[in-house]
């Protein structure tokens, strides 16, 4: 089993930063990509960024130039990964979703967390 706890979203104005967080817990030897995808309003769920199986990193078109992507692996009862976005716009402005995939047909989601980019 793996638990996901999302951190870090919020309210934020156009041309701010956020910093969103995902702990995953439990049987953390058994993921083999955790990453983030977004969902927006009457839009369909898409890919910001993730680390892969090898520890690269592969970024959607939303998270590509102004999105980073990185990790603390070092505990061995938790692996966290970051979103660090910057120069947001409202069209950023989605239900952001830490995603763990644990077998080529087993993927865990987490609760999702509100990011709102707006004046």
């Amino acid at each position: 089993q793996v638990q996901l706890v999302e951190s870090g979203g919020g309210l934020v104005q156009p041309g701010g930063s956020l910093r969103l967080s995902c702990a995953a817990s439990g049987s953390i030897l058994s993921i083999l990509s955790l990453g983030w995808y977004r969902q927006a309003p009457g839009k369909q769920r898409e890919l910001v960024a993730t680390f892969t199986t090898g520890g690269s990193t592969m970024y959607g078109d939303s998270g590509k130039g102004r999105f980073t992507i990185s990790r603390d692996n070092a505990k061995n009862t938790v692996y966290t990964v970051y979103l660090q976005m910057s120069s947001l716009k409202p069209e950023d402005t989605a239900v952001y979703y830490c995603n763990a995939r644990l077998s080529l047909t087993t993927v865990k989601w987490g609760q999702g967390i509100q990011v709102t980019v707006s004046s």
